[in-house]
Formats: C-alpha cells, structure tokens, sequence
C-alpha cells in the first residue's frame, strides 16, 4: 500500500492539474471502486457530478478533494482510497478515447479526464461529510478520516506527545509506529527505515525505549519519509506511480526494506527478514539487537 510519501506525491499532482476543475460527468466502470459508497455508483455520480475541487488533501495515507458546489458551498469531500494498487491519472482529451487495462472510474473535467486505475480493487472513492478536525480548530476533514492521527508533517504533530502515547500502549515499537490512530503515514516501508536508523529493533516493547529515544525514532521518520518524497516516493513495480505515469526512486537509497541477505550499510553485518503482523520486517541482527528477555526469576 502507498504511504505518506507516495500520497503525498500523488496529492501534489493532483493539487497541480484537477482543483479548480469541476466534475461535469463521471462513469463507474467497476462497482468495487464505489463499495464504501452507501448508495453506489448511483450515489456517488450524483453527488459529485457540478461540483468544483477546490483543494486537494491528506492526512497519513488518507487524500481527499474538498468539493464546492455551484454556489460555492463547501461541505462534502471525494475521498480517494488507493488501497494496494490504485492510480490517479490525468488524460488529455487528445487520449481519453483510449482504454486501459483496470480502468475503474473516469470523471470528465473540462478538457481532461481523472483515471482511477487500481489492479487490485482495494481502493476507491467515496463522498463524503466534511466535519470538524479533532486535531485542528481551525480545520475539517472527512467523517471516515476524523480518527486518524497527524502525521509527521502535521501542523498538528506533537512528537513528545505521540511518543507518551507510544510508551503508554506497551507494545512493539514497530506495531506502535503503524498504528494509524497514534501516528499516520507511516507503513511496512518507512517504519523499517526509521527503525534501522534509530539502531532499534521493531520488537522492542514501547516502554522500554527512554522517551527520548522514541522522539528520535518520530523525527527518523520524518526524515526519511521527506527524503523520500523528495524523489517520488519508492516504487518497486508498475502500480504505484504519480498522476503522469512515472515512478518514484527512493527504492535505491533503501536501507532495511528488503535488503535481506545484503550487507547492513553502516556495519557490514548481513541484513536478516522476520515475520511481522502478516508481513516482512528487515533489520541489522548487529545494529538493532533483539530485546533481552527477562528470566521468571528476576521478575
């Protein structure tokens, strides 16, 4: 699934080439893109067909277009679920005509048209009430988003907070960093790198780690998730790309994901994979040494 830096990439181009522009037709190709909407395709045309993108956001791995309608009236969102392997593309009139493989939504803005890809049809789009920011006064955001944490680049992140939190769960640090309701953004990606960085181990318990040392971890994050975005974000096949087409770099400068079986890039040692929540973690054995476990009698 794309993280915050993906997102965030996809969010820039759409912010470039689609607010402003008003919704004067849709087609739903696929009923799997629209599940999350209560009333379908029907639903969703309806309710987005005349409005206006008027601002294209994010929050974690959450986008979503607020929308206007023609009187200026601003109270629902188009909320863009990528899922696994959706794709937002800008299409010129010149190429509209033309089709491409797992097409599941073309909306008509004025001379172009916005694609929703999605391979896999995990994601989809859904409108949406825009209500008031748990996190932020002064903001809205869609219903379905309200529980989600600030991310790192948040205006709203409080990292000394976030990491009180963290300790306070008692958890692994690693499912700490994906739980989208103390910290959003962050996936299988960037939580190992973060990890590597903060010669951590995914496995260590939250309130184990000093305080500080869980606010380094939060700022290792951001730190790599802008480094990231600064080159597109991480791409390691065809499904995730921006709304042009083209990929992100960031899978060359990787330090923990997969690398397995490879050299750690700061001691040599060879890089190890373990299961994790259904997924892979990769770590450094020297760098981020396991948790020592406690004997019963020294509890």
């Amino acid at each position: 699934m794309p993280e915050l830096p993906e997102v965030e990439t996809v969010r820039l181009g759409v912010d470039k080439h689609v607010v402003g522009a008003a919704f004067t037709d849709v087609s739903v190709l696929h009923d799997r893109a629209v599940r999350r909407q209560a009333g379908g395709a029907a639903e969703l045309i309806g309710r987005l067909r005349g409005q206006t993108a008027v601002a294209a956001r994010r929050r974690g791995k959450y986008l979503w277009l607020d929308l206007a309608d023609r009187a200026g009236v601003s109270d629902e969102a188009l909320v863009i679920h990528l899922g696994m392997s959706g794709q937002l593309r800008i299409v010129d009139s010149d190429d509209a005509n033309t089709t491409t493989k797992h097409l599941r939504i073309r909306a008509r803005l004025g001379a172009r048209e916005f694609w929703f890809i999605d391979q896999r049809t995990f994601g989809g789009w859904q409108v949406d009430e825009l209500v008031p920011d748990p996190h932020n006064r002064a903001g809205r955001v869609p219903s379905i988003v309200a529980h989600i944490a600030p991310d790192p680049f948040d205006q709203a992140f409080d990292a000394d907070a976030v990491a009180l939190r963290m300790a306070g769960k008692r958890t692994e640090i690693k499912r700490a960093l994906l739980d989208q309701t103390l910290v959003s953004g962050i996936g299988n990606i960037y939580a190992d790198e973060s990890l590597w960085r903060a010669r951590l181990r995914g496995t260590r318990l939250t309130d184990s780690i000093s305080h500080a040392k869980l606010v380094e971890l939060l700022g290792h994050a951001r730190e790599v998730m802008a480094s990231a975005l600064a080159v597109g974000g991480t791409s390691f096949d065809e499904l995730y790309v921006n709304v042009n087409g083209e990929s992100g770099y960031f899978a060359r400068e990787l330090s923990a994901y997969g690398r397995e079986g490879l050299p750690c890039r700061r001691c040599g040692t060879t890089m190890r994979r373990e299961s994790f929540m259904n997924r892979s973690s990769f770590y450094c054995p020297q760098c981020q040494r396991a948790p020592r476990r406690v004997s019963a009698t020294a509890r």
